[in-house]
Parts: structure tokens; C-alpha cells; sequence
């Protein structure tokens, strides 16, 4: 066990030096056209962040609807399974 969380450590270090790098090495301006005239003017790195950050917020948003349906299958599931008799669930898969 403590051979795997050093091992996640060190990996997360790498991680994080390689995109601490990425970032110092693209300092440089970019001009980002959204409205006509109107240019947005920062650092590379900020608005491929920005934009990270948007694709993982859409991406999340768009697992919603089907957790929410996931969930209300379940309680519906529970729903019978008190109505069938049972007061309790069976234990879960150990394997």
C-alpha cells in the first residue's frame, strides 16, 4: 500500500513540474477574436486553461441528466424492493 500512494505521489509531482513547465514556456500573448472588434488579449496559457476548464464544466454537465435518471432509477428499485416484503437488502459482492 505504501509502495502505491509514494508512486501516485511522485507521479503527481511529474505532473505537475511538466505543466508548471508548459506553462512558464508559453508566456506569449494571443489575440482571441469572440465579437467583431472586440479582441481578447492574454497569455497562452491562461486561455488554454480557460478553455480546459469550460470543456471539463460542459463535459460535466452533460453526465447529468443521466445521473439524475441512474438515481431515480434506484430509489424507484428500493421502492419495490420494501414493497415486495424485504426490510433489508442483501449484502453486497465481495468479489
Amino acid at each position: 500500500m505504501k509502495f502505491s500512494s509514494s508512486l501516485s505521489w511522485l507521479f503527481r509531482a511529474v505532473l505537475f513540474i511538466a505543466v508548471l513547465t508548459f506553462a512558464l514556456m508559453n508566456t506569449q500573448t494571443v489575440s482571441l477574436l469572440f465579437l467583431p472588434g472586440k479582441p481578447w488579449e492574454v497569455p497562452m496559457i491562461v486561455a488554454l486553461l480557460v478553455f480546459f476548464a469550460l470543456g471539463a464544466a460542459f463535459g460535466v454537465l452533460a453526465c447529468l441528466p443521466r445521473l439524475f435518471r441512474q438515481r431515480h432509477e434506484i430509489q424507484k428499485l428500493k421502492r419495490e424492493h420494501r414493497s415486495a416484503g424485504r426490510q433489508t437488502l442483501p449484502p453486497p459482492d465481495a468479489g
